[in-house]
């Protein structure tokens, strides 16, 4: 029997769920198509589950940098009770929730392993073997996602290591954790065991965080260090073994053997399309898919343009959840628009199109220090021929960051383009700085001009006032009324 419905969505994550939900409330028939759980990665394994790992320890060092406060801290972190809470946020891997939203909504839902299987159809082999045909009448979304990057290092495959998956649903926290990457995953799972007291070691090919600016992923060295972590840049790793004590051994060239209880292999994604039956539409089974701005798959898969998406990370646009749903929903409304044969808004940041992919892309580390950043790097900005200023100014330059908390600081930094006077770029390096980020992205997706940021007046004593700083660095734009920069502050004795 072949099952027809108008939007068949591979992956329930919060992708697939949210390319359903505005699919359905455009007047479709939607089925989503889950072989795990509802809710994927992000619920279970990434997102939710290590940000409430680091939850805990940051929440101590935080009160720890504030006196008075600090003095009243007494005990040391309880891991189990973070494990504890941890479970709970994932509701123990229990998806009944998740489940039970689809229901409400009133999207279908198969499980099982989905396969292409020509011109809008799909295949569902069930866990008992049976399997569904569907047939969609207007579009098939893939929203599978990626795995994590295991590289060819010889010995790793057979030495068992961890991926993100085991490290954000272990029950319990090795003496010794050696983690191999420089990334956002390797960043904030070193921070995570290293507050859980895990004699952890970083080992890194280049540098840490290497998508954001120098200064970022060296305070994010300096961090980890801080908390009792070994970082190694520029490691070089020959294998990787299990010794018959189960300690894996990682041999590197020119230095001492790093031992450790696990090793976390955090190097990197690989797109979930290698079983997908992207040969029957003509696509390369295992390769990222291209899509283009309304997450229209390019070319003609299976001979016709117009019915093939793909949204999230699967597209390598922008691999972090919230650009994923942000993709989602503009995907699940030209869907509906489109087989309602409405009007598509695919200019520019129209409705239909995931324009900030290409220039606001808003991303936090959760380290010590936070990490945040959006829009362009400088060194993104020259590649892409854009003459610019960058203004750089020290976090504690706000008095509400000094009255935040006692410690270094931090910096932020904004990079202006100097022919439109309008912010392109900005990071933020501090305790607690990842709600500084959206007012960033706010003012490089509203292209507001600088003169007009000027009128943004942050509230004092905050650690926002950061902004006023940036902007005295810039210097106040010369129009009719302007004292100038040099002008007193006028605030300075409140």
């Amino acid at each position: 029997m072949v099952r027809e419905v108008d939007v068949v969505v591979i992956g329930a994550g919060p992708v697939g769920e949210n390319v359903a939900d505005r699919a359905k409330a455009g007047g479709l028939d939607v089925v989503i198509v889950e072989r795990e759980l509802v809710g994927g990665e992000c619920s279970y394994w990434a997102c939710v589950p290590s940000k409430t790992l680091l939850r805990s320890a940051a929440a101590l060092r935080a009160a720890q940098r504030v006196p008075g406060a600090a003095e009243a801290v007494t005990g040391e972190l309880d891991v189990a009770a973070v494990l504890r809470r941890r479970n709970e946020w994932v509701s123990d891997w229990s998806d009944a929730g998740g489940e039970e939203w689809l229901r409400g909504a009133g999207i279908g839902l198969e499980r099982g392993h989905a396969r292409l299987a020509g011109l809008r159809r799909v295949v569902v082999e069930h866990a008992d073997g049976s399997t569904t045909e569907l047939a969609a009448r207007h579009a098939v979304v893939i929203a599978t996602g990626t795995d994590a990057a295991v590289p060819d290092l010889p010995g790793l495959a057979d030495a068992r290591p961890w991926t993100s998956r085991e490290a954000t649903s272990a029950q319990t926290a090795p003496a010794r954790l050696a983690i191999i990457g420089g990334g956002v995953v390797a960043v904030e799972m070193a921070t995570a065991y290293a507050g859980f007291g895990s004699e952890v070691t970083v080992l890194a090919r280049s540098s840490l965080l290497g998508g954001m600016e120098p200064f970022a992923g060296e305070a994010a060295a300096d961090g980890l260090r801080g908390l009792g972590a070994s970082v190694h840049l520029g490691a070089r790793l020959v294998s990787a073994a299990r010794d018959d004590r189960d300690q894996v051994v990682i041999e590197v060239e020119g230095g001492e053997p790093v031992v450790a209880d696990e090793v976390l292999v955090a190097t990197g994604r690989a797109p979930r399309t290698a079983d997908l039956g992207l040969d029957t539409v003509g696509l390369a089974p295992g390769d990222w898919i291209e899509v283009d701005d309304t997450l229209l798959v390019a070319g003609e898969p299976a001979g016709e343009a117009g019915w093939l998406y793909a949204v999230g990370d699967v597209n390598r646009r922008a691999l972090l959840t919230h650009q994923g749903k942000y993709q989602a929903r503009a995907a699940g409304d030209v869907i509906a628009a489109r087989a309602a044969g409405g009007l598509v808004d695919d200019a520019d940041w129209g409705v239909h199109v995931a324009t900030a992919d290409h220039a606001a892309v808003p991303q936090v580390v959760f380290a010590e220090p936070e990490c945040a950043s959006v829009g362009l790097t400088e060194a993104a900005a020259e590649r892409a021929g854009r003459r610019t200023r960058v203004l750089d100014v020290p976090l504690g330059s706000a008095s509400g960051s000094g009255i935040h908390g006692d410690g270094p600081g931090g910096r932020a930094r904004l990079v202006v383009d100097r022919d439109r006077e309008t912010v392109i770029g900005a990071t933020f390096v501090g305790p607690d700085i990842a709600e500084l980020l959206h007012a960033a992205t706010i003012a490089i997706v509203g292209e507001v001009p600088i003169r007009r940021l000027w009128h943004a007046v942050p509230a004092f004593p905050t650690v926002s006032e950061i902004w006023l700083r940036l902007l005295e660095a810039l210097g106040r734009p010369d129009a009719p009324g302007d004292r100038g920069a040099s002008a007193p502050d006028e605030g300075a004795a409140a």
